[in-house]
């Protein structure tokens, strides 16, 4: 299988989003405000404390930098295959000689490259600069960190190939979607960092995906967890990945076999 169509596809929805100027800066402007909205909440919840539990106020900081900013570039469309049942052209795309989820992914992949360069280099400049960021734990934890960020960003995208597939079954797939996004914003540690969660809640969430989006990269980064920790992050990553595929591949066989095109 050659790869040159994907990156065909890549570039051009890279190019596609290049076109829009103003929606580049407004993300830049949106990842911007809801970070200062976020740490002057957890400024007045520290009330001048330096630390909170063992968790100093330059952690959540830092937890909020790189998560947001990492959510700025994740970008999965969660309605591509919705939208090519609702308009029929699906009939097409299933016809074409390549595959239809590499193209899915390939689509996301361009996008998310115009947000790394567009949107999450300039957000985190000016984060560093008036905000402030606690340096990686070490260069080694930088280079696992973005590593474990690829894996996060994986995990975020089979997730949403998986929930795509009730494309086939419902009519309109906004409600399990939201549902699915409010998951994850909340138990991914980007709204709120998973050390504050009870003991118990922690646990449950660390038998999920959602965790290993965002927060498995952030400790990494601040040197939280090492050894070990390291690899059974990653592993986890590895195995949700796999699991959610093998999911969504399983729901795409059985929904495939009963489309009705609605349009065309």
């Amino acid at each position: 299988m050659t790869l040159a169509p994907y990156l065909a596809f890549a570039k051009k929805s890279f190019l596609q989003k290049s076109a829009y100027r103003l929606d580049h800066w407004m993300g830049i402007l949106n990842t911007l405000i809801r970070l200062v909205i976020y740490v002057e909440i957890y400024h007045a919840l520290y009330g001048g404390r330096e630390a909170v539990d063992g968790i100093t106020m330059s952690m959540v900081t830092t937890n909020f930098i790189l998560s947001l900013g990492l959510e700025s570039f994740f970008v999965v469309n969660d309605y591509y295959l919705s939208y090519k049942i609702n308009d029929g052209s699906i009939a097409t795309e299933m016809l074409l000689p390549v595959s239809f989820h590499g193209r899915m992914l390939a689509d996301n992949l361009g996008i998310a490259a115009f947000k790394l360069i567009f949107h999450f280099v300039p957000a985190m400049i000016v984060a560093i600069l008036f905000i402030g960021i606690a340096a990686p734990a070490s260069a080694g934890s930088f280079g696992l960190f973005v590593l474990s960020a690829l894996f996060g960003y994986g995990v975020l995208w089979s997730l949403s190939f998986m929930f795509q597939m009730f494309s086939f079954w419902l009519i309109n797939v906004w409600a399990i979607m939201t549902i699915k996004n409010v998951f994850v914003n909340i138990l991914s540690g980007s709204m709120i960092p998973l050390w504050f969660m009870p003991e118990m809640v922690k646990k449950i969430i660390s038998f999920t995906p959602f965790e290993g989006i965002y927060f498995t990269p952030v400790q990494i980064y601040l040197g939280s967890i090492s050894g070990g920790e390291v690899v059974a992050g990653f592993i986890k990553q590895f195995i949700w990945i796999v699991c959610l595929m093998a999911c969504g591949f399983i729901l795409w066989n059985k929904g495939k076999k009963k489309l009705v095109v609605q349009g065309g």
